[in-house]
C-alpha cells in the first residue's frame, strides 16, 4: 500500500530571498539532523542570465534502525537523489528528491515548493508532499513501512526549526536583508533549457494546484483544531482536498471533518466512508431547513428538563439535562419519537454553534462540549420499553452523524436501577465514547475528583448543591390528557427516515433506473440534483412523443425474495423501441462515479415525454454481455457489484421562472448543509449538466 503525505502551508513571516540564504546553509549537512551525515553536489547548472539555478547533490543519511534491520539489508547508509530548482526571477524553489538505496524495492518520492505568500508578497510559504511505496523488504514490509513513516514524521517536525535556526544565525552575523534578483542590463536572446518554470519543472509538480483559499496553513491549523501530528495534518488535507473535487467546494467545516477522522483514528478510508454517509443523510433529510423552521412543541420547554448552562473549565459549552426528573414515557406518549429526536438534533447543531463561538472568545480550539446528566429520580418507569426503544434509536443517528462532539459526561446521583439502563444503553454507544463516561453515585460528586474538577465553583447549579441559578425546567409528569392514542403513535413513522424530497433508486446491471417527466409547454425547463451512493452509473435524457407503458417495478417478490420497499427500480423504455424512431437522445450521454454530487439542468425544445435515465457502468468486456434483462436482474440479486444506487431530486421549472442560470440548483432547494463552509456557483446555459468530481 502506497502511504503518502501532504502537508499544510506553513508560512514564514520572512522575504523568499532570506529564506533562501537560510536554506543553502543546511548543506552539505546540518547539525540538527544528525542522521544527515553529507551531502555532494553532483551538477550544477546555471541559466545564461543567472535567473535559474539547477543543483543535483546526492545525500547520505545514517540508516536510524534497529540493528536487525541494518544486518538484514546489508547497508549502514542511505543514499538519496536531491534536486534542487531555483527561480530568481518568479522568486520559487522546486525541491524534488528520490531514493538511490533500494530503488528496486522501495520507492520514495518527495516534493517540496517555497514560494512567495501570495497575498503578502514579503512572506514565504513551503508545502510539502511525498510518496512512500515499499514493494518487497525482505518479508519485513510493513514493520519496514511503519518505521520509515515514523522517522519521517519526526524529520517533518524538525524542517521549520531548521529554517528558523538559519534565519537566527543570519541575524546574528548582522545579515537581516537579502536583496532581489534583478535581470542584467543585455539579456542574451535564448534562455538555458534549464530555465525552467519555476514549480513545476518538467510539469511534474501539482503541489499549488488548489485555490490558495481552499489551503490550509500551520497557523490555522494550530490556533482553530488544534495540535495535530504531521500525518494527522496530511490526513485532514487529503481528506478536505478529496471533498473538494468531489462536492465543488461544498464541503463541511474543517472542525466537523477532524471530528470524523478522529473517530476513526485517523483511517482515511473509514472516515470518508461515515463522512459521506452523514452528508447524504443531512441532505437527504434537509436537516439544516428542518432544524429552521422547527418551532418546539410548548410540552418540550415545560416538561423537557435539560439545557446549555456556561461552560466547563476548559471552556467546553456544558449541557445539563435532568433526566431523572424528566417524565420520557409522558413525553413519548404525547409528542412521538419523531419530535424528541428533533429535539436532540437541535441541541447538537446548537453544540456545534457554541464551539464555534467559544473557540474565537477563548482563542484556542474548542471541538467538543461537556453534558453533565442529573439522575436524582431515575426509577423503572424510565426503563419503559417504547422509551428505552425511541433512545436507542436517536442514540443510532447522533453517533453517526456528530461523531466526537462529547468531550466528557458526567453522570452524577446514579440509582440502583442505573445499571440496568447501562446494559441496555452501552452496546449501542461507540467504544471511545463510553471512555468519556464519568459515573458518581449518591452525592460522591461533591468531594474531591468530582464536579469541582471538571467546572467552576460559581457555575455548579443550585439543584446540585451550588450558588448559580440554573434556568432548566424543574419537568414533572406530563398530564395523560395530552397522551396521543396508541393507535396514532403505532401509525405514525418516523419523517426524519422516510419521508424526503430525495428519493433513491437501485441500479441494476441489465435493469437500469428510469423517471418519466411529461412536458406541456416547450421551453419548459427539467432540473435535477443526484448522488451515486454505490457503484458507477451513466446518466442520459431521452424524449419520445409516445407516451410508455405503465412502468413495470422491479420487485422480486414473484421470485420468491424479499426486496426492501427503499429498493426502487422502474423501466419505462420498451424494448422494442428503436432508438432514433421511437425516442432521441436529447442530452450527452453522462458516467458519474460512486461518491460524485450530479446537478444540471435541461431546458426543452419539444413537448412530449422525457426519460431520465441511470444506467448500471461496467466494463466494456461487460457490456458485451447477451444475457436478457430479466436474467441480468436475477443475476445481480446474487452479485453485489452488479448493483448501484443513487439518491435524486428532480423538478420542472416553467420557462417564466427561469433565470438564465442557476446556483446550485437553488431553484430547486439543492441544499447541502449549514456546515458548508462555501458554496461555488456554476452559470449553466440552455442545456448543462454539472459533475463534483
Amino acid at each position: 500500500m502506497v502511504q503518502q503525505y501532504q502537508s499544510p502551508v506553513r508560512v514564514y513571516k520572512h522575504p523568499f530571498e532570506l529564506i533562501m540564504a537560510a536554506y543553502v546553509r543546511r548543506f552539505p549537512n546540518c547539525p540538527l539532523i544528525p542522521i544527515f551525515v553529507d551531502s555532494e553536489v553532483v551538477k550544477e547548472e546555471h541559466s545564461d542570465d543567472g535567473a535559474t539555478v539547477f543543483i543535483e547533490r546526492r545525500c547520505k543519511v545514517e540508516a536510524d534502525a534497529p540493528r536487525l534491520f541494518k544486518r538484514m539489508a546489508g547497508v549502514d547508509y542511505l543514499y538519496f537523489i536531491h534536486k534542487n530548482t531555483l527561480d530568481r526571477r518568479e522568486r520559487a524553489l522546486h525541491i524534488e528528491v528520490v531514493n538511490e538505496t533500494f530503488s528496486n524495492r522501495v520507492i520514495v518520492h518527495e516534493i517540496c515548493n517555497y514560494t512567495v505568500h501570495p497575498e503578502n508578497e514579503e512572506w514565504t510559504c513551503f508545502e510539502q508532499t511525498a510518496s512512500l511505496d515499499i514493494k518487497s523488504f525482505f518479508g519485513f514490509e510493513n514493520a519496514a513501512e511503519k518505521l520509515a513513516m515514523k522517522q519521517y514524521a519526526n524529520s517533518i517536525k524538525k524542517g521549520k526549526e531548521i529554517i528558523e535556526y538559519y534565519l537566527k544565525e543570519l541575524e546574528d552575523e548582522g545579515v537581516t536583508h537579502v536583496p532581489r534578483w534583478s535581470p542584467p542590463q543585455a539579456p542574451p536572446p535564448t534562455a538555458s533549457p534549464t530555465d525552467l518554470p519555476a514549480g513545476s519543472p518538467d510539469g511534474q509538480s501539482n503541489i499549488l494546484a488548489l485555490p490558495w483559499a481552499d489551503k490550509l496553513d500551520a497557523d490555522y491549523i494550530r490556533r482553530y483544531l488544534g495540535d495535530l501530528t504531521p500525518l494527522q495534518e496530511s490526513c485532514l488535507i487529503r481528506l478536505r482536498q478529496w471533498l473538494q473535487e468531489t462536492h465543488k467546494g461544498k464541503i463541511p467545516k474543517d472542525q466537523h471533518v477532524l471530528r470524523f477522522l478522529r473517530a476513526r483514528d485517523f483511517n482515511l478510508e473509514k472516515a470518508r466512508e461515515i463522512l459521506c454517509q452523514s452528508l447524504s443523510w443531512r441532505k437527504q433529510h434537509q436537516v439544516d431547513f428542518l432544524l429552521d423552521s422547527w418551532e418546539r412543541p410548548q410540552l418540550l420547554h415545560d416538561y423537557y428538563t435539560g439545557g446549555w448552562h456556561h461552560h466547563d473549565k476548559d471552556g467546553c459549552p456544558l449541557y445539563i439535562l435532568r433526566l431523572g426528573q424528566m417524565d420520557t414515557k409522558g413525553l413519548v406518549r404525547a409528542l412521538g419519537e419523531e419530535s424528541l429526536l428533533r429535539q436532540v438534533l437541535s441541541i447538537n447543531e446548537e453544540g456545534l454553534r457554541r464551539c464555534e463561538e467559544n473557540t474565537r472568545v477563548f482563542g484556542r480550539p474548542i471541538s467538543c462540549w461537556t453534558c453533565l446528566v442529573d439522575l436524582e429520580g431515575l426509577n423503572m418507569r424510565h426503563l419503559w420499553r417504547p422509551g428505552v426503544k425511541a433512545l436507542l434509536r436517536i442514540i443510532e443517528v447522533v453517533e453517526a452523524n456528530y461523531p466526537e462532539t462529547l468531550g466528557c459526561l458526567l453522570i452524577l446521583r446514579a440509582p440502583r436501577v442505573f445499571p440496568v439502563l447501562w446494559t441496555l444503553v452501552s452496546p449501542f454507544i461507540d467504544e471511545n465514547t463510553r471512555k468519556k463516561f464519568l459515573v458518581y453515585a449518591a452525592n460522591d460528586y461533591q468531594g474531591p475528583g468530582g464536579l469541582v474538577d471538571y467546572i467552576d465553583r460559581e457555575v455548579i447549579p443550585d439543584f446540585l448543591g451550588g450558588d448559580c441559578l440554573c434556568e432548566i425546567p424543574e419537568g414533572g409528569m406530563v398530564p395523560k390528557s395530552l397522551y396521543r392514542t396508541a393507535e396514532a403513535l403505532e401509525s405514525e413513522e418516523l419523517r426524519l427516515w422516510t419521508d424526503t424530497i430525495y428519493k433513491t433508486a437501485s441500479v441494476f446491471k441489465g435493469a437500469p433506473h428510469e423517471l418519466l417527466i411529461e412536458i406541456s409547454e416547450p421551453s419548459s425547463v427539467i432540473t435535477w440534483d443526484f448522488d451515486v451512493c454505490k457503484g458507477d452509473v451513466i446518466f442520459n435524457i431521452y424524449h419520445s412523443r409516445r407516451a410508455p407503458q405503465p412502468p413495470k417495478r422491479d420487485v422480486q417478490g414473484a421470485h420468491g425474495s424479499i426486496v426492501s420497499p427503499a429498493t426502487n427500480n422502474m423501466q419505462l423504455i420498451d424494448r422494442s423501441w428503436i432508438l432514433g424512431q421511437d425516442y432521441s437522445m436529447v442530452e450527452t450521454a453522462l458516467t458519474c462515479k460512486e461518491g460524485e454530487s450530479v446537478q444540471g439542468s435541461h431546458v426543452t425544445r419539444w413537448p412530449g415525454f422525457y426519460i431520465l435515465q441511470w444506467r448500471f457502468h461496467c466494463s466494456p468486456a461487460c457490456s458485451t454481455s447477451s444475457l436478457p434483462r430479466v436474467d441480468d436482474v436475477l443475476a445481480s440479486l446474487q452479485v453485489s457489484s452488479h448493483k448501484c444506487k443513487v439518491m435524486f431530486y428532480t423538478e420542472v421549472l416553467g420557462s417564466e421562472d427561469f433565470r438564465g442560470s442557476m446556483t446550485s440548483l437553488e431553484s430547486s432547494h439543492s441544499g447541502f448543509s449549514q456546515l458548508s463552509a462555501a458554496t461555488t456557483t456554476s452559470s449553466q446555459s440552455q442545456s448543462s449538466s454539472t459533475v463534483s468530481r
